[in-house]
């Protein structure tokens, strides 16, 4: 489950609760922002509280509004879930694209895929959200958005790789299967790295991923 690659983190920040904002009931925000912030806070709050302790109310306190607003943009918490996954992705997926479409090479866009997919440090909150989300039980429309959400990073993946391989750049791979196991590989390093395996402390997830990739995908005949 993919999360976004912003920096580094100080060792203990992703346990310390955010700060909230004060709610100034004659300034409540509207529109984009209002949304945009509440799901920031709710991104936030899943993280700290999980799913189950999940309380409108936390996530009003946090974003700075009121009860009321919250649950005039959301309805029941399972749509919230659902929407705030659904938000976060394509809020990744835009400064995905972009880093993408800056990149000088596929073997580029490739380490750029392996970024944005692995958690930034144990306790990252996009990671917290994709997980605790699929723990939940959901209804045909919920499981559609999240295969959805599931398979959109596969296809990006493909497309990474059908155009390394186009251009010589990349082994002639089957593409649906090396992006299953790709993605497996990922998912794998993305659980230890949230369950804090300590193999990871002076090694870089991201440097053992992309190396491993790498060298299934160098064309035949290049050392």
């Amino acid at each position: 489950m993919p999360t976004s690659e912003t920096g580094p983190v100080e060792n203990g920040a992703a346990s310390r609760p955010a700060a909230r904002v004060p709610i100034d009931r004659k300034r409540q925000p509207s529109g984009d922002d209002a949304r945009e912030r509440a799901m920031r806070a709710a991104i936030s709050v899943i993280a700290e509280k999980g799913t189950a302790a999940l309380r409108m109310s936390d996530i009003a306190a946090r974003a700075g509004m009121s009860t009321g607003h919250i649950l005039y943009h959301f309805g029941k918490k399972d749509r919230l879930l659902l929407e705030v996954l659904a938000w976060s992705q394509a809020d990744l997926w835009t400064r995905f694209q972009h880093a993408a479409d800056q990149a000088a090479s596929p073997a580029e866009k490739l380490d750029l895929f392996v970024r944005f997919y692995l958690p930034r440090h144990q306790g990252d909150e996009r990671y917290a959200l994709w997980t605790q989300v699929l723990a939940q039980r959901h209804d045909e429309a919920g499981h559609q958005i999240l295969t959805e959400l599931l398979d959109g990073w596969d296809e990006r993946l493909e497309v990474i790789l059908r155009e390394g391989r186009d251009l010589g750049h990349f082994a002639d791979v089957d593409l649906p299967e090396f992006t299953i196991r790709a993605v497996a590989m990922l998912s794998g390093l993305s659980e230890d790295v949230m369950f804090g395996r300590s193999r990871w402390q002076h090694t870089s997830p991201h440097t053992f991923a992309l190396s491993a990739l790498q060298r299934e995908l160098r064309p035949a005949g290049q050392g």
